[in-house]
């Protein structure tokens, strides 16, 4: 069965940087286009990055120039780089699969991980 499992959350200072990553099995990832979201708490949850199944990214506007999705074809998995990280950050973040990319999210959404928490303080 479909499986994302996201790893890398934490605690850590403004400022600091963090790595998540995301482990797919049971579809072909590299056919499919890959999102990270994030639920702050009282908030909806928001798309944060997206990349395609060629690698063009997308960014929401306030994490444009800190955050960098990426992918490993190869080791099915998706990584978020989160540079100069700020209390407005915290949250849950969300390892999902869909069948497009978008500047606003993935298209055909299919499978989402069960999510990461990311604290950080200030």
């Amino acid at each position: 069965q479909v499986q994302l499992v996201e790893s890398g959350g934490g605690l850590v200072q403004a400022g600091d940087s963090l790595r998540l990553s995301c482990a797919a099995s049971g579809f072909t990832f590299g056919s499919n286009a890959m999102g990270w979201y994030r639920q702050a708490p009282g908030k909806q949850r928001e798309s944060v990055a997206t990349i395609t199944s060629g690698g063009s990214t997308y960014y929401t506007d306030s994490v444009k120039g800190r955050f960098t999705i990426s992918r490993d074809n190869a080791e099915n998995t998706v990584y978020l780089q989160m540079n100069s990280l700020k209390s407005e950050d915290t949250a849950v973040y969300y390892c999902a699969a869909g069948g497009q990319a978008t500047a606003w999210g993935l298209r055909n959404l299919f499978a989402w991980g069960q999510g990461t928490l990311v604290t950080v303080s200030s």
